[in-house]
């Protein structure tokens, strides 16, 4: 009669329901366990992937919502539609190079999709720091995480579907 006491099974599918993960650059696709720093490599943040970049238009990974801008714009927190976290870590080691190499174009709570520029990365100033130039994908909170799967590695697109990942 009223609606309120139904449950929104639409709502309850999506939140559920699997999560497309796209490139986020151009580049070349490889599994997290082949990033060169530990912290990602050993999965001590989470399970995910990377991509080795031609150039520096850095995308959305996924359709969701920026939960945060780290102060120093190295990494961006991102909520997936589903209601999975993921961090976005552009380069390795980059923090100490206080925002300098970034340019951020999005902001908190800014509904993202695959096509939305995320940043501009000047690659050239991080191979002069000596700063691998990885843009890193890791799923933060993988104890709510149903299935991961990357599909794709190699050479690839930004906006290009890579894998997907679902929610318990």
């Amino acid at each position: 009669m009223f609606g309120f006491l139904k449950k929104d099974k639409k709502r309850d599918a999506q939140l559920a329901g699997e999560v497309t993960l796209y490139s986020p650059v151009n580049g070349t696709v490889i599994p997290i366990i082949e990033v060169s720093d530990p912290v990602f490599s050993q999965k001590m943040m989470g399970d995910g992937f990377a991509v080795v970049p031609t150039d520096g238009n850095i995308y959305s990974p996924v359709n969701g919502k920026v939960l945060n801008i780290f102060p120093t714009k190295h990494a961006i927190g991102i909520q997936l539609d589903n209601g999975l976290e993921l961090l976005l870590h552009m380069g390795l080691d980059t923090v100490k190079l206080n925002g300098k190499p970034f340019d951020i174009f999005v902001k908190e709570g800014q509904e993202l999709m695959p096509d939305t520029l995320i940043a501009k990365v000047d690659l050239e100033q991080l191979k002069e720091s000596e700063k691998d130039n990885a843009m890193v994908v890791v799923i933060t909170n993988m104890d709510k995480v149903k299935n991961y799967s990357l599909a794709v590695t190699g050479e690839t697109t930004a906006n290009t579907k890579v894998g997907s990942v679902a929610s318990k």
